[in-house]
């Protein structure tokens, strides 16, 4: 085996449980600070057994000594316990491999510590510690080659050896120091991203909560305030309606407990009895606001496999945005909701006569968090597409502004049983 590839191979020994620590700490979540020191450790201390028991000598019988990499990386990272442990393996081993004696060890080794403690008090960059431990490797290698290794060969050839050993542990020492840095920060902005993301995941179900359960409340306050106590008949239809909704926001508060996903329970149901449901139950509210409703929903009935309440948490939204956008100026608001059906699909439209959108606000309008009102979250659209999207459906839509918008919602017609 030549020199290079034995170098390689060294290389290879040293990085793997490295590596493989590092894979650790990414995919092994919330690791406290103790459990990541042992991975710590063990990977070290598997780097060194591999480096020993696996690595190749090469160059004339001098042994290529790299086993001083693992040392000098748990100085870079200040692990001096860990270093101590290391130094007393590697006296053991050159003692009884090398022959060198145990008393030169324990001097070079104990240099290495004192050095570390001194330039730790002057807060040196840990790199430049390992440079100058590489600067006493290079004397005490030199005394150990001339005293212990081969005394018998010549001066040349034993300098020859020292430049070659000592230029080879430098440049790997520091590409290994490299990889392994680099391999550090990239595990580091994996684990900032990963934070990142449940920040987000976090606020956007902060956001969802306070966005969903606004709405029914908010139908619940229109309601109290047009309910009259002495007319019986509007206190029969809308304490069910302040029920039905109630009931909903408690459901609604139960599945945000689980803030990462929608949950959607699809069962067969009748769409037609959904519009309808929506005309009767909005229908004082729109009169409330001066506005015109328009169902124009066929005399039949229409069976889809869907979530009745998350699909009427979107027809709510839908309709709310609509009341919200009438445009004052116009003397007569209108309100449309149709369907249109094919082979495979229905639709429902949505039309408004209102302000309508620009094209800016047509274009962000389905973005989380983008909102053009003042005390909006920016949610309700967003969690409407959710919704329609796990329904395998669609949600689009056409606005021009002064002249009003137009949604259309997509749904697939899995089930007909008109």
């Amino acid at each position: 085996m030549s020199y290079i590839e034995v170098i390689i191979e060294s290389i290879i020994l040293l990085l793997c449980p490295l590596a493989l620590y590092l894979l650790y700490t990414i995919y092994k979540k919330n690791l406290s600070c103790d459990e990541k020191d042992l991975g710590f450790e063990i990977a070290i201390i598997s780097s060194l057994y591999f480096v020993l028991r696996y690595g190749t000598c090469c160059y004339n019988d001098y042994p290529i000594i790299l086993f001083d990499i693992p040392l000098l990386i748990c100085y870079y990272k200040r692990k001096m316990s860990l270093a101590v442990f290391i130094s007393l393996i590697l006296i053991i081993y050159e003692t009884l491999f090398l022959g060198i004696n145990p008393l030169f060890l324990a001097l070079e080794y104990s240099s290495y510590l004192i050095v570390y403690s001194l330039f730790t008090k002057k807060k040196l960059k840990p790199i430049n510690v390992v440079n100058y431990f590489i600067i006493i490797k290079s004397f005490m290698l030199s005394l150990a080659v001339f005293w212990f290794i081969s005394p018998e060969k010549t001066y040349l050839s034993n300098l020859f050896y020292i430049f070659t050993i000592i230029i080879t542990l430098y440049f790997v020492t520091n590409i290994i120091i490299s990889i392994f840095a680099k391999g550090e920060k990239i595990v580091e902005l994996h684990n900032d991203l990963q934070n990142i993301e449940k920040e987000k995941d976090l606020r956007r179900s902060l956001f969802k909560v306070t966005h969903e359960i606004k709405n029914p409340i908010a139908v619940c306050k229109g309601y109290l305030d047009m309910i009259d106590i002495n007319d019986k008949k509007k206190v029969r239809k809308y304490i069910p309606i302040i029920k039905d909704e109630i009931t909903r926001t408690l459901v609604l508060m139960d599945d945000f407990l689980d803030y990462t996903k929608i949950k959607i329970e699809k069962e067969d149901m009748d769409l037609i009895m959904l519009l309808e449901d929506l005309e009767d139950y909005l229908e004082d509210l729109f009169k409330k606001n001066g506005i015109k409703a328009e169902f124009n929903i066929p005399d039949e009935d229409i069976y889809i496999e869907a979530d009745y309440n998350r699909l009427k948490q979107v027809f709510i939204n839908l309709l709310k945005n609509a009341i919200e956008a009438t445009d004052s100026s116009k003397k007569e608001n209108i309100i449309k909701i149709s369907l249109e059906s094919d082979n495979e699909f229905m639709k429902i439209i949505i039309e408004d006569n209102g302000v309508g959108m620009d094209k800016d606000t047509l274009n962000n309008v389905s973005e989380m968090f983008f909102t053009t009102k003042s005390r909006g979250s920016g949610l309700g659209v967003s969690l409407s597409k959710e919704i329609i999207e796990q329904h395998n459906g669609t949600i689009v839509y056409n606005s021009v502004k002064g002249e009003g918008t137009r949604v259309i919602v997509t749904l697939p017609k899995e089930i007909n049983m008109a």
